[in-house]
């Protein structure tokens, strides 16, 4: 029975592994065919940008794999929720290759301290409050996974705004069909008009 419960765990952590792997490759993919600007650009009132998702979601995957595990990344970590939102947006002079660069070496790191650990090797997160800071491989996956896939979502949005570019992965992307967009578009705008003047 042992050897089941060991099979069981290392199927969960490969499914939850292979889903951060698509993820983080989700995230990268909304920054294709971006000029500099449209890739720095604050897209929200809050200031949200493509490029500074990434940055931040490269971050807390260094931290999150790293520390937790008693695994520090070798490379220095922007600051993060701080009073300047360091980790969230791009200087001018930090170029796009060295934040892709930073995000894909982290991968590498991160990937080994998965592949390596049990999913309930222990952890310890120092800025979480206890009793949740003792945790382990499988929490820290979840989360991690949870963060990167919230982020992508905001990227998705992101880049519809800039130039109307949809879809998960480069292979679920279709020629955008302007008209059709702009009916569909009429079509749920009616229907909330309708809603709000109680005339559905």
């Amino acid at each position: 029975m042992a050897g089941s419960g060991r099979m069981v765990d290392e199927s969960a952590k490969n499914s939850l592994h292979e889903r951060l792997r698509r993820d983080r490759k989700a995230l990268l993919w909304k920054l294709d065919g971006l000029s500099e600007y449209d890739a720095r650009r604050p897209l929200t009132v809050t200031g949200t940008n493509l490029l500074g998702l990434v940055k931040h979601v490269a971050s807390v995957e260094a931290r999150y794999f790293g520390e937790v595990f008693d695994r520090p990344s070798p490379e220095p970590l922007p600051r993060w929720q701080d009073h300047d939102g360091s980790d969230l947006w791009v200087a001018a002079d930090e170029t796009r290759d060295q934040i892709i660069g930073f995000y894909r070496r982290t991968w590498e790191r991160s990937d080994a301290t998965i592949d390596e650990l049990a999913l309930d090797a222990p952890g310890h997160v120092p800025w979480w409050p206890e009793p949740h800071a003792d945790t382990n491989l499988f929490a820290i996956l979840v989360h991690v996974l949870g963060e990167t896939n919230r982020h992508a979502g905001h990227a998705d949005i992101l880049r519809e705004g800039v130039d109307g570019r949809t879809g998960m992965r480069p292979e679920h992307e279709t020629q955008i069909d302007e008209d059709a967009r702009t009916t569909y578009r009429a079509k749920i705008e009616q229907a909330a008009r309708s809603a709000a003047s109680g005339k559905a």
